[in-house]
């Protein structure tokens, strides 16, 4: 078995951003309007499938009305400005998605954007680049699935799970 992972490491970083502090329900919805707003047309036989995500390219060609844009869409401007600077990093280069042997260099240089924390920054890493060992002390699911602790707490009982803390974590979330 593998840690769930992505076809698209963009899309699944902006729907991580997204789903910052709001329930799956209202980041899909955003994550929808995005799409439809700003993704490429398509033409499929998958009853449904219309358009695929924005291209980091894509964002960037909005410029510095980018807040604007997304803003529209129910998109808070500090969220359109996290997604804009993504885009930046990932076509120049500096973070990569890929499989990889040191995610946690790529999760230090997530965390140097504003408005991407330690929770985002280790969803990307378990689902873009299929890190075994990211652990989500803080999230709703994980702290439900737990019961009672503090995030501390939480993550000082996952360190017995390591280097699986995905795993853990999926394991978890699949309990509710």
């Amino acid at each position: 078995a593998r840690v769930p992972g992505c076809f698209n490491s963009f899309e699944l970083a902006v729907r991580a951003v997204l789903g910052q502090q709001i329930t799956v329900k209202a980041a899909s919805t955003l994550a929808a309007r995005l799409v439809e707003a700003y993704g490429t047309p398509i033409r499929t036989e998958v009853d449904g499938l219309t358009h695929v995500f924005p291209s980091p390219e894509a964002v960037l060609a909005l410029g510095e009305g980018v807040a604007e844009c997304f803003g529209r869409l129910g998109i808070i401007a500090t969220r359109s400005n996290v997604i804009y600077e993504l885009a930046r990093a990932m076509t120049r280069g500096e973070i990569d998605f890929a499989l990889c042997a040191h995610p946690e260099e790529e999760m230090a240089k997530l965390m140097k954007i504003r408005g991407i924390g330690n929770w985002t920054a280790h969803y990307i890493a378990m689902r873009a680049m299929a890190w075994p060992d990211a652990f989500l002390e803080t999230d709703a699911g994980v702290k439900k699935a737990l019961g009672p602790g503090t995030p501390k707490e939480l993550l000082k009982m996952a360190e017995a799970w390591r280097p699986w803390r995905s795993y853990a974590t999926i394991n978890l979330w699949n309990t509710l």
